[in-house]
Order: structure tokens, then C-alpha cells, then sequence
């Protein structure tokens, strides 16, 4: 089938924000949609630019399908369609969990919202471990060239790291990718660079705070996802206060039941720190990395993927990040102070893995059991 022209800036605009408005379920769902639209739809890109652009994103840290999208339309329309794609991707995801954070977080929330998010956020454990689980048979895959047993290894220290060590499991993440790097005799200056960058933001007003916060998300994250729960619940819940545990359960709920990228979440923890000007700033700094990734590098992702050194740190990097979601579970479900929470948190586990729901439906069921027994009058989480 031949390749269509390039699209105008408005088909961009209109294809990425119909992807932003209706892409629900994550990463899985927003690759599969660009898919279909580049490849197998319009024939903008070849399958093999495609899976290409796939790998090289997972080599970054930050969310890998909003930089797969930005890249897409970049190869399109240049610095332009990357801003303009990037933009409609993200945009509409996050009007709407803004405008949920505001009833969610606002004064006093109605009994059947607080009902809602404490339904939703005692779902959300088992959507980390859903969301593990559908990582691991391509990275064990991948583990024959890095060692069976050191993927064992890296993925048991990055469950360990997320579940005790909250703010340092990037520091972990990043060991473990040049863990890797060193058993294979060989050095990357641009792998060690993020950790010099932690700890530099201290106390300089809140605004700083949120923005520290959210460029740890964006750009010091590898995996994306759920693997950023642990780096936000221990700042936003434990070191600032911006969130009670069960509101910040309610916030990564709400990531998930909104189109658009998962890493939104981060935009409800500046909702919660500053209002609409901390949700604003949290989102615009976390993808901020995402665009100058696209911008600044994209001419070198055939080298990327290519590059030796880059592979063998995601090698190790990457099995620590689904151990860390996986690890995420364990301060979530600590996180829940309702005997009933445990109740629907296992009804949850059997929705996604025995009967194969999706996470949206799941949430959504969940969240309309919390409706149902707040409005029955049972103690809601405070």
C-alpha cells in the first residue's frame, strides 16, 4: 500500500486529539491506536519506522506512549507536528482529570463522590499488579541475552525499592541500569547525568516543590506508569502533605479512568499543592522532557536503539521498573483504612486477571460500589 503525503497541521491536530480524547487504558491502547492510524490506516509510516520508534522511546525514561506520539507526528510534520501532536495528545486528558481533581479535592466533597474515589483508589493495588504483570513475558523475552538470573535480580530489588525506599527508587532504577552497563564493560555519561539532579530542588516555595516533584515523573522515570507511584505518594502524601493517603489512591484512580496519558496523575498532586495554576505547572513540567526528547534527539533514535550501551542499560533498568510496580501495590494497599476497601480490592483482582476486564471497567465498577455503600451510609475513608 503506498504511503499517503504528509498530513496538514490540522489533520494532526484533529487524529492526535481524537487519540487524546478516546484513548483509555494507557500505554497498551495509545501504541495500538498510532499504530493504526501511521501504519495501517494512512500508511505514514512503515511498520518497521514504527516498531523502531517503539523501542526507542522504551529507551528513555519518561511516559514512552506521549513521547511515541510526539515522535509520530514529528516524523510527519517536523518541530511543528511534534508540538501540535503532542499538544492534542495531551491536552484533553488533561482538562478532564483537572476538572475531576476539583470535585474530588474542592471544600468538602458530596458523600458519593468521596464514596467513588474510595471505591476507584481500593482498585487501584490490583491495576499495579495488572499492569506488572503484562510487562514481564517481553522482558523475560529480552532477559535471555542479560541473564535469566540477573533479571530475577533486578526485578526483586525494584519491587524492594519501591515498597521501602519511595523518593530514592530512581537512584535504584538507575544503579541497576549501570549495573548492567558494567557487566558489560562499558560507560554512558548520559545514563549517570539525572542522578547529580537529585535532591537539588529544596525548599524554595511550594510551586518548587510541585515542579521538583513533577520532573522527577517526567524525566527521571523509567517505565512511566505506575512506576512514578511510589516517587509521588512518598512526596505528596508523607514529605508534603499535599494529599491524605486515601485522596492520593483517589488521584491515581483518576489517572487511569481518563484518556490520554497515565502520567496526568501528577497533575491532580499539583491540583492538590497550589490549585489550578500547581495542576498546571505539575503537567507542563513533567512532559516538558517528553518534547525536548523528541525535539532535540530524534534525528539520533536509529543510533539509540542501535547503541549498545543504551541497550544494556535498559536491560537492567527495565526489569528494575516492572519490579517497581509491582512493589508500587504494597504501599497502596497500605494506604486503604476501610475493611470493605479489602473487599473490593480482591473483587478488582479477580475482574482483571480471572475474567480479563479491562482497568477502566474495573475502576469503574469499583468506584460505583464506594457510590452504593456511601449512599447506604457506611464510614467512609477520611
Amino acid at each position: 500500500m503506498p504511503a499517503e503525503p504528509a498530513p496538514s497541521l490540522w489533520t494532526v491536530l484533529r487524529e492526535w486529539g481524537r487519540i487524546g480524547c478516546l484513548g483509555f487504558g494507557g500505554p497498551p491502547t495509545h501504541i495500538a491506536m498510532l499504530r493504526t492510524l501511521c501504519v495501517d490506516r494512512r500508511s505514514w509510516l512503515s511498520d518497521r519506522e514504527f516498531q523502531d520508534a517503539v523501542a526507542a522511546c522504551n529507551l528513555l525514561p519518561g511516559p514512552a506512549s506521549t513521547q511515541l506520539a510526539i515522535f509520530c507526528a514529528w516524523r510527519l510534520r517536523g518541530s511543528r507536528g511534534a508540538l501540535v501532536g503532542g499538544f492534542a495528545f495531551i491536552v484533553p486528558g488533561l482538562i478532564a482529570i483537572l476538572a475531576l481533581a476539583a470535585v474530588f479535592l474542592t471544600g468538602t466533597p458530596a458523600g458519593w463522590v468521596r464514596g467513588a474515589g474510595a471505591g476507584a483508589g481500593a482498585a487501584v493495588a490490583a491495576v499495579a499488579a495488572h499492569a506488572g504483570a503484562g510487562l514481564v513475558p517481553p522482558s523475560w523475552q529480552r532477559a535471555e541475552r542479560t541473564g535469566r538470573a540477573w533479571w530475577v535480580g533486578y526485578l526483586v530489588v525494584g519491587a524492594a525499592a519501591a515498597a521501602l525506599l519511595g523518593p530514592w527508587l530512581v537512584l535504584v532504577l538507575l544503579a541497576c541500569g549501570l549495573a548492567q552497563l558494567a557487566r558489560h564493560r562499558t560507560r554512558s555519561v548520559a545514563a549517570v547525568l539525572p542522578v547529580g539532579m537529585v535532591g537539588a530542588v529544596g525548599g524554595a516555595g511550594v510551586l518548587a516543590s510541585v515542579a521538583w516533584v513533577a520532573i522527577k515523573v517526567g524525566a527521571l522515570s523509567y517505565g512511566g506508569g505506575f512506576v512514578i507511584i511510589p516517587l509521588m505518594q512518598n512526596d505528596a502524601v508523607n514529605h508534603y502533605h499535599w494529599l491524605t493517603g486515601g485522596q492520593f489512591l483517589s488521584a491515581v484512580a483518576l489517572g487511569q479512568i481518563t484518556p490520554g496519558p497515565v502520567v496526568q496523575t501528577v497533575a491532580v498532586v499539583g491540583y492538590a499543592a497550589a490549585g489550578l495554576g500547581g495542576g498546571l505547572l505539575a503537567s507542563v513540567v513533567a512532559f516538558a522532557p517528553s518534547f525536548l526528547f523528541v525535539l532535540f534527539g530524534a534525528r539520533r533514535f536509529d543510533r539509540l536503539r542501535a547503541n549498545p550501551s543504551a541497550r544494556a542499560f535498559l536491560d537492567g533498568a527495565g526489569p528494575a521498573a516492572i519490579g517497581a510496580i509491582f512493589g508500587s501495590a504494597i504501599p497502596l494497599v497500605m494506604a486503604l483504612t476501610r475493611p470493605w476497601q479489602y473487599a473490593v480490592l480482591a473483587g478488582a483482582a479477580l475482574l482483571l486477571f480471572a475474567l480479563r476486564r479491562s482497568v477502566v471497567t474495573t475502576l469503574l465498577v469499583a468506584a460505583g460500589v464506594g457510590v452504593a455503600l456511601a449512599l447506604f451510609g457506611v464510614v467512609m475513608p477520611h
